[in-house]
């Protein structure tokens, strides 16, 4: 857990350069308080899906996966993976 006064991260510029330095570096050192969770999707998507909303919903859910920053198809996609879970 970063306490906001640690050094700052280094810019790196490829992959080659962050795999060496999160394989020397001690993070503990670092102020990580301005990271944010990511998220991958690896699976290929292999089914379409055509729907028809409400302006209104439509427009909530735009807005609401703006705020994420994500495509609101994703954000439709996470909530339906969500329900199917439970």
């Amino acid at each position: 857990m970063s306490n906001g006064k640690g050094k700052q991260m280094p810019v790196l510029h490829s992959d080659e350069e962050a795999e060496a330095f999160v394989d020397n570096a001690d993070l503990s050192a670092y102020d990580l308080s301005g990271f944010q969770p990511v998220q991958f999707e690896f699976e290929k998507k292999s089914a379409q899906l055509n729907m028809r909303l409400p302006e209104a919903l439509l427009s909530a859910v735009k807005a609401k996966a703006q705020e994420r920053g994500i495509p609101y198809t994703r954000l439709i996609r996470e909530a339906l993976e969500k329900t199917v879970a439970k």
